[in-house]
């Protein structure tokens, strides 16, 4: 996507457009979240489909903007779009207000708002374009306009504002998505529900990754089947299988027909397999490429913000198709061993030939050995034809073999606790945590 700025007025009415070229709907309005200390994020767009029916449209599914259209991956959800506590219409809401200079100025009001792409592909307000009020009486003189930044100029309170959830999300912006699910726990439960509600379901389903199961399932329940939907989508699809396991089964079961199918078709497959195997700690979203593909493209899928790092450790190589469950796995490239070879690499030349993978029924308890015999971050898991299903990393693991009061601990374990886990983990007699939960498909 071009980094040029791109001012949220001009784009009002612009024509959004799928990769094939196909007219999607036009551009109503544009979506941000206040940030404590940073420029208000862009959260998406209100686009207006056929049958004047306005749908959110993430900032993440849009890869092109300018020259008056909009270009998008063409996944649309097209349930209605409801506006949420800390969401602000920039057309809508933010145009118009007043702001105040820091330097002591004056005040203006807000009549455009530039957007800008960042260095990791994350939208956010570079400038405001502000008028100051007139000077002069006649009804032919306007108010001098100028350019200003976020950090120039602060919003004038106005008595009767409601703008507490906007303020309120800003608030705990900063806050990684751990410290955020602590955060939220340490509130009475009512709020908690409250405050979890405001939030953007994306950030709402990293928190959730971070929280006890019975936290999990609480705040789930508390949202309307819609929202709950959404934010699972946005999740991890291990940890949204792990989730709805919890859920009584026709629960779980409405919320997987709402959805999006690609989401929904992944924590199927993961359900139907035990809690306590490899196919039940895995994801099914790990990098895979072809034996062709170069060191080059390689570290250029690598380098996607949104990846995480126990999954950026390593890239899949295998045959066609190259979505899980894939052609024949051929082996794992390090990213270590990228980095000295040449750009042109191929990937097929560096597989790591001593790497084994797992079958989805290995027990949990193996799959934590080979990781700590052989120093891996992750472990790829292949079905009974030798094709990709997904990979086990560090993560999944370490969540899995944690006591379930692990995120609430004080730290101070006993020193024999830790010697004696140490102790089974060599001889096999795991005590796992899992293995009191129950299964959560056909075996």
């Amino acid at each position: 996507m071009n980094a040029t700025r791109v001012f949220v007025a001009r784009l009002a009415g612009c024509t959004v457009f799928d990769p094939a070229g196909d007219r999607v709907g036009k551009v109503r309005d544009v979506l941000v979240v206040y940030r404590k200390n940073d420029p208000p994020s862009v959260v998406g767009l209100i686009v207006e489909i056929p049958g004047k029916r306005r749908v959110f449209v993430s900032i993440n599914r849009v890869t092109s903007i300018g020259s008056g259209q909009i270009i998008t991956t063409g996944l649309i959800n097209v349930r209605r779009y409801e506006q949420r506590g800390g969401e602000v219409r920039v057309i809508a809401e933010l145009l118009g207000r007043k702001v105040v200079f820091n330097d002591g100025s004056g005040e203006a009001t807000i009549e455009d708002v530039a957007i800008k792409e960042g260095t990791e592909a994350d939208w956010a307000i570079s400038q405001l374009f502000v008028r100051r009020p007139k000077t002069s009486p006649s009804p032919f003189v306007k108010g001098v306009t100028t350019f200003t930044t976020w950090a120039e100029v602060h919003e004038k309170a106005t008595k009767g504002q409601a703008q507490s959830a906007e303020h309120l999300i800003a608030t705990y912006s900063d806050l990684k998505p751990a410290d955020l699910a602590n955060t939220l726990l340490d509130l009475p439960r009512e709020r908690m529900f409250e405050v979890a509600g405001e939030l953007p379901d994306d950030r709402l389903a990293d928190v959730l990754e971070e929280m006890p199961e019975s936290d999990q399932v609480g705040i789930l329940t508390s949202l309307g089947d819609a929202r709950a939907a959404d934010v699972l989508d946005q999740m991890q699809p291990d940890d949204a299988a792990d989730l709805i396991a919890q859920l009584p089964e026709e629960r779980g079961e409405q919320l997987l027909d709402l959805m999006e199918p690609e989401e929904a078709e992944d924590v199927r497959f993961l359900l139907s397999y035990a809690p306590d195997t490899a196919g039940g700690l895995m994801t099914t979203e790990p990098i895979i490429v072809s034996a062709d593909a170069t060191v080059a493209e390689g570290l250029a899928r690598i380098r996607r913000h949104d990846l995480a790092p126990a999954l950026g450790a390593a890239i899949c190589v295998t045959l066609p198709p190259y979505e899980a469950p894939t052609g024949r796995f051929l082996g794992m490239v390090h990213f270590q061993r990228m980095l000295r070879y040449p750009p042109h690499e191929r990937l097929g030349t560096l597989l790591d030939a001593g790497l084994d993978p797992v079958t989805a029924d290995t027990s949990a308890a193996e799959v934590s050995r080979i990781l700590a015999s052989y120093d891996l971050v992750s472990v790829p898991v292949v079905d009974e034809n030798y094709r990709l299903v997904g990979v086990v990393t560090i993560d999944d693991v370490l969540d899995y073999l944690l006591p379930d009061d692990w995120r609430s601990h004080d730290g101070n374990d006993d020193v024999r606790r830790r010697a004696a886990a140490r102790s089974e983990l060599r001889t096999g007699s795991i005590p796992l945590p899992g293995a009191q939960r129950t299964t959560r498909g056909p075996q």
